[in-house]
């Protein structure tokens, strides 16, 4: 299975283009009397079945398994939501990310399914884009988004993801970096992992991901 499937490659939007294109980040609890247009947001336990079932259909049409089972996006979206982040519109979930922390250099088998509280890295596990909704950029504005999000969370030095080899390219587009083959594999499945230095903490300024 691809751990990250999103939106046909495109080239990220300028900032100007994304700050248009989306509203600033906002609370986690909905309004209560109005469903805006469009909103993005972190997720909550709530959001799960949603985010599952968009999840499910976009995998297990292209590999017939999904990166994270339903218990697993409870488990995630309950012990850290703040490494989440879901676009909606008109109340309806169309796109989301799920993350969590990661405490070494490379990815592990353990990095699928452990949140690191301690740890450095924002560990990527899922990005998908609802069928509707595909072939409209809105998988690469979506990261854009997460990654300037991340630049706020102050012990987050870098974003770590582990795709396959055909989506190198659409993450080389954002920025991210390849580190080489990945230690994690699933059934007869390899993956490249990348990285993406978080910009705004001095030392990363000295040091590459």
């Amino acid at each position: 299975i691809a751990r990250i499937l999103s939106a046909a490659p495109a080239r990220p939007p300028p900032s100007g283009e994304a700050t248009q294109a989306l509203p600033s980040v906002s609370p986690g609890i909905q309004r209560r009397h109005t469903l805006p247009a469009s909103e993005v947001r972190p997720l909550n336990a709530q959001d799960a079945v949603s985010v599952f079932e968009i999840e499910r259909e976009a995998f297990i049409s292209v590999s017939g398994e999904c990166p994270l089972h339903l218990d697993e996006v409870r488990h995630f979206l309950t012990l850290c939501p703040e490494f989440s982040m879901g676009w909606f519109e008109e109340g309806r979930l169309v796109a989301f990310i799920i993350g969590s922390l990661w405490d070494r250099d490379r990815l592990a088998t353990e990095a699928l399914t452990l949140h690191k509280p301690r740890g450095s890295n924002a560990h990527i596990h899922v990005l998908a884009v609802h069928r509707t909704f595909r072939q409209q950029g809105k998988g690469p504005i979506l990261m854009w988004r997460y990654l300037q999000y991340l630049r706020c969370l102050p012990n987050v030095r870098r974003a770590v993801l582990m795709c396959e080899d055909f989506l190198v390219p659409f993450y080389r587009k954002m920025g991210f970096k390849v580190l080489g083959r990945c230690a994690v594999t699933v059934g007869a499945l390899t993956f490249t992992e990348m990285c993406y230095p978080i910009s705004g903490h001095a030392y990363m300024r000295r040091n590459s991901c």
